[in-house]
């Protein structure tokens, strides 16, 4: 069985961006969205357990939401109000064939980025 994974790296501090918020949504046609999972970030900035598998892990589209402008005013960053990235949105394909997507996250106040890790 497959599994869907991630993990946060706060790049301004060098260190894992613990206690955020990760909501997990499967994409349909017309672009409707339905709320598979919610996670929270651990002291290494991963999840507990994997945020998608077992008979849920079906091929298709779907988004990540990262909730980082909570993560990062929580950590005294002054933030502009709406804040540049409040919220980052990943969507992405996961085909059935494939047993495991690490969808990682390096953030900062103002820019961020994503691969396919292993």
């Amino acid at each position: 069985m497959g599994k869907l994974t991630t993990h946060i790296l706060d790049a301004s501090k060098g260190k894992p961006g613990t206690d955020i918020k990760i909501e997990l949504y499967r994409v349909e046609e017309g672009e409707k969205t339905t709320l598979i999972n919610t996670v929270y970030t651990n002291s290494d900035g991963r999840t507990d357990a994997p945020v998608l598998e077992g008979d849920d892990y079906v091929a298709g589209k779907y988004q990540l939401v990262f909730h980082t402008g909570t993560y990062l005013r929580k950590q005294g960053v002054e933030l502009l109000e709406p804040a540049f990235l409040d919220d980052v949105v990943i969507r992405f394909g996961l085909a059935a064939d494939q047993d495991h997507y690490h969808v990682p996250l390096l953030i900062s106040p103002y820019s961020y980025s994503t691969y396919r890790g292993s």
